[in-house]
């Protein structure tokens, strides 16, 4: 039986999305596709009659960004919003600001979909002479955060970005679902499928196939131990939800270019 709500939330387009790029770590303004995708899921939200006691999200601006679009197009802006390093998107190392179709074309289709999807293999780190090392590393939001730069990761596979949500996820964000609290995670592609990995026990091989399109929100519904009491519910117009996941499982073909498309 169905005893708490979870809201997990892709954040809107970014610039680099819409130009299929690795953007991870960098930090991005949502384009203006972006701004409209998050306030369309706030007006879905509210007209469903959702109310939020707290929202989470990263500490990179496209999440933060949405969560207030998301909280000012429900009228609930005065919701709080806690913000964490360990919600980010994967770190993709050296592959970052780097063309997701040119990349196919370079290395293969097939590779480009393990390093974005596969869940154990880790992208060739990020070394010091690459030109989005120091943005990332001098950031004041890293260099403030809960782990010493030097321990911060150089690269990460799905498994590594659950590896550092875990402890977050159990010592902060689930005392206050199991209080009663309604929560929404606005956070990245990589950090809500490294959640549902957990929550629903998908396995190694089937998180490959697992992909959420930007700024469509997830209904988890949880029983009193967190476990899912019904399968993960996609929000909105069902057509445009499969065209838009088909659009982020398109990004890594050679064919794509740099066609306007999300993640």
């Amino acid at each position: 039986m169905s005893k708490h709500k979870l809201f997990l939330l892709r954040h809107g387009e970014g610039a680099w999305n819409k130009e299929n790029r690795f953007c991870s770590w960098v930090d991005q303004k949502l384009s203006e596709n972006g701004v409209v995708e998050a306030q369309e899921c706030g007006r879905l939200l509210k007209e469903n009659g959702y109310k939020f006691d707290h929202v989470f999200t990263s500490i990179l601006s496209r999440s933060i960004q949405t969560a207030w679009l998301v909280l000012e197009a429900m009228g609930q802006e005065w919701v709080p919003v806690t913000k964490s390093w360990r919600l980010n998107e994967r770190h993709y190392g050296s592959l970052i600001g780097l063309n997701r179709a040119e990349m196919a074309q370079k290395h293969g289709e097939e590779q480009v979909k393990l390093w974005r999807r596969s869940y154990a293999i880790t992208p060739p780190p990020i070394e010091e002479s690459h030109p989005y090392f120091a943005e990332i590393y001098n950031d004041r939001r890293y260099t403030t955060c809960d782990v010493p730069k030097e321990k911060l990761p150089r690269t990460e596979s799905l498994k590594e970005v659950l590896d550092r949500l875990l402890p977050y996820w159990n010592d902060v964000i689930v005392p206050e679902i199991k209080s009663g609290q309604t929560i929404l995670i606005s956070a990245h592609g990589n950090s809500c499928r490294a959640l549902l990995k957990h929550l629903e026990g998908i396995s190694d091989t089937d998180i490959v196939n697992v992909t959420l399109p930007t700024g469509i929100p997830v209904l988890l519904e949880l029983d009193e131990n967190l476990h899912p009491v019904k399968p993960r519910e996609l929000l909105g117009d069902q057509a445009k939800i499969q065209a838009a996941i088909k659009k982020v499982e398109d990004q890594g073909k050679a064919n794509v270019g740099n066609a306007s498309i999300g993640k």
